[in-house]
């Protein structure tokens, strides 16, 4: 069996998606010094094409990692890695199908980004690594920096589960709580720095490229034939953008044609800038969206850094922005832990927001439709409830 650190990549170099200007990837890198957009890696597809076949793929590992030739240069003693990836794809009793990532690493889908993440910036030397987050970015981080024997801290919105904070704590992070969103936690991040590296959102170029994962298993898992939409919960939007950057990936392989799975984008109501922006026929969220508090916590992202790209995927697939109460999430919630799966909220959120859309006439129920459950509902016990004269014991 191969192991996950005998990666053979074909990285070029790493461009800015907005100016184009590219850079080393033997140097730490954050957002483009010369405009501040995104940077993104770009490879030699046509030599990875030679190896990363589908007949090659046969009997690599279950984990991200088998889709080496596409992934960062990383020395292989540097790769920090706990088998993440290769999730399931459950069918619902509804014939829906559910990509669920609440049973990697962490219990939640940010292990991709942060498992690569950080083993590249152990690969560059970095020790120091710092984060802004919701929650689950945090914990991904703690636990990762500490199996790369790195120091990591984490700053949190008082609002996030305590579960969250503890695995923080648990792994060996420094907390800092901060009152607020995630925005207010960057904030005050980036007046503590202190030398630690930022590896918030999109900031640096390597959580897409294990977020992109996403997208390699999805086509791999349904027999390259990918489904007619995908129904994603959208914060940051690091998967969103991952997953079509991996579907450009494998069209450029000749793993794929040039059809796309139309994009659907879920947030809460209580905070919901891309569908505001989407809505509107406008490219760019409103720089001063309004903040609101949801029980989907990871939703809770009033100004994402990366919106005008979101939108345009949305627009570039044919898809859309769909908006779900709080309600409608915890009634999702325990809608799929009646199919056995215990979702985060953030990924029951596609159930409700499916729904939404089945009923605007927006997806066809005879369509082969995708859910993306982001993480386990284990780390959310505080939204379930007893009732003492329930049968069932407990309700959502």
């Amino acid at each position: 069996m191969e192991r996950a650190t005998e990666a053979t990549t074909t990285i070029l170099e790493v461009r800015c998606v907005s100016c184009g200007k590219g850079f080393s990837s033997g140097k730490p890198l954050g957002t483009c010094p010369d405009c501040g957009s995104i940077l993104s890696c770009r490879y030699d597809y046509e030599k990875a094409k030679e190896t990363l076949t589908r007949e090659g793929l046969r009997g690599r590992q279950k984990s991200l990692w088998r889709y080496r030739e596409v992934l960062p240069d990383i020395a292989p003693p540097n790769v920090v890695t706990l088998g993440e990836g290769m999730t399931p794809i459950v069918t619902l009793m509804s014939g829906l199908l559910l990509k669920d990532d609440g049973l990697i690493p962490t219990g939640t889908f940010k292990a991709r980004g942060m498992a690569v993440a950080v083993s590249k910036a152990k690969d560059l030397g970095l020790t120091k690594l710092v984060v802004p987050s919701a929650g689950n970015a945090g914990a991904a981080l703690a636990c990762y920096a500490a199996r790369g024997g790195l120091a990591a801290r984490v700053f949190m919105p008082t609002e996030t589960p305590q579960s969250i904070v503890k695995e923080c704590v648990q792994f060996g992070a420094e907390v800092v709580q901060v009152d607020g969103n995630i925005g207010d936690a960057g904030a005050r991040m980036r007046t503590q720095i202190d030398g630690y590296f930022d590896m918030s959102t999109l900031k640096e170029p390597y959580r897409l490229e294990g977020k992109k994962t996403m997208g390699y298993e999805i086509a791999e898992q349904t027999g390259f034939e990918l489904p007619g939409a995908i129904v994603y919960p959208t914060g940051g939007g690091t998967g969103l953008l991952g997953m079509w950057k991996a579907f450009d990936e494998l069209e450029k392989l000749g793993l794929i044609g040039n059809e796309r799975p139309r994009m659907f984008s879920v947030q809460s109501e209580a905070c919901a800038p891309i569908v505001a922006s989407f809505a509107a026929g406008k490219d760019v969220p409103d720089p001063d969206y309004p903040d609101g508090t949801t029980v989907a916590v990871g939703l809770r992202v009033p100004r994402p850094f990366a919106g005008r790209q979101m939108v345009s995927v949305l627009r570039a697939s044919k898809g859309g922005a769909i908006s779900v109460s709080d309600s409608e999430i915890l009634g999702a919630m325990k809608a799929l832990a009646g199919e056995g799966v215990f979702a985060c909220p953030e990924g029951a959120a596609t159930l409700a927001g499916y729904q939404r859309l089945l009923d605007a006439g927006s997806i066809a129920r005879s369509e082969k439709v995708l859910l993306y459950n982001t993480g386990t509902g284990l780390k959310y016990l505080d939204l379930v409830r007893r009732t003492p004269n329930s049968r069932q014991g407990f309700i959502v």
